[in-house]
């Protein structure tokens, strides 16, 4: 009996060495998630950094050593892009301003209307609308540029700022998720509800459904601000006066210019620094609507 004892005591200590040598392991595997993150967040943040640090040097500063430190140039930097061409740069930025929040704000509009539509009304081709809208968002931007271009033309309005806000109405991404989350926010009982009160479609939508729809309008008018202040290839087909470029066609013609200028290329990179903070300060303030609006739906709920 004592020798079975003897025996038995070895294995199980064996087997409690073998589970406590499999926790560190499985730590160690869950870490490689996080390090993935890590690496890929490091990835995309150092041009960012680069471009910072970048605008705070000098010209003669910028060439002569490659350093993570900061200069001394960023107040020079910026007198001289304000003094280029007479503060064009800060045209640009109007324009940019212009493009992308009237723009987002028409699509965010054409997407509530469609999104709502698409996902309450049952009608005779429904599915076929919406697959097409899918393979709108699969679509290269690129392909649609040439024939916008023409449409444009034919219109007569090629060279003027409804040639740049008109093609970014209709975005079939926002579409997209604008039916997505309607379906989802908007339930059928309380839009029945008000029919039988009497209440009108246009009713509906605006007292009843578009409330519910807020907090995704909002993502989709983030999405097609940032898309539209982004945007490059639209406007460069579209736009022949620099009076009317954006912010990345500005700096475009700008960098260009900077081949036969070296000085110009801290202006591009002030520049583009400059040209994040819209996007920084807009998302800060799309995040506190954000709270607000789930927390007002938690109270309702």
């Amino acid at each position: 009996m004592s020798s079975l004892a003897v025996q038995k005591a070895p294995s199980a200590a064996g087997t409690t060495g073998a589970a406590q040598s499999r926790p560190p392991l499985r730590r160690r595997i869950a870490l490689i998630p996080t390090i993935t993150l890590v690496l890929g967040a490091v990835y995309m943040l150092l041009p960012v950094v680069w471009v910072v640090i970048a605008s705070t040097k000098s010209s003669t500063e910028l060439f002569s050593t490659f350093t993570f430190l900061p200069g001394s140039g960023f107040v020079d930097n910026i007198k001289d892009l304000n003094s280029y061409r007479g503060g064009v740069y800060w045209k640009w930025m109007g324009n940019s301003a212009l493009y992308a929040g009237l723009g987002a704000l028409l699509s965010t509009c054409v997407s509530s209307f469609s999104g709502y539509a698409l996902a309450t009304y049952r009608f005779r081709g429904r599915e076929t609308i919406f697959n097409v809208l899918l393979a709108g968002v699969l679509m290269p931007p690129i392909i649609l540029a040439v024939p916008q271009y023409l449409l444009m033309a034919k219109a007569g309005v090629t060279d003027s700022y409804l040639s740049v806000l008109l093609p970014q109405v209709l975005s079939p991404y926002g579409v997209y998720l604008a039916r997505i989350y309607a379906a989802a926010a908007v339930p059928s009982d309380v839009v029945e509800a008000g029919r039988m009160d009497g209440a009108s479609e246009w009713r509906i939508f605006t007292r009843v459904a578009l409330p519910m729809m807020i907090p995704g309008l909002v993502t989709v008018f983030l999405f097609q601000f940032v898309a539209i202040w982004n945007n490059f290839l639209l406007p460069y087909i579209m736009l022949s006066d620099d009076e009317k470029f954006p912010i990345t066609l500005g700096l475009y013609t700008l960098l260009e210019q900077g081949a036969n200028t070296p000085a110009l290329y801290t202006g591009v990179i002030t520049g583009a620094f400059l040209a994040v903070f819209p996007l920084i300060a807009l998302f800060l303030v799309i995040q506190r609507f954000w709270s607000l609006d789930l927390l007002s739906g938690a109270v309702k709920s």
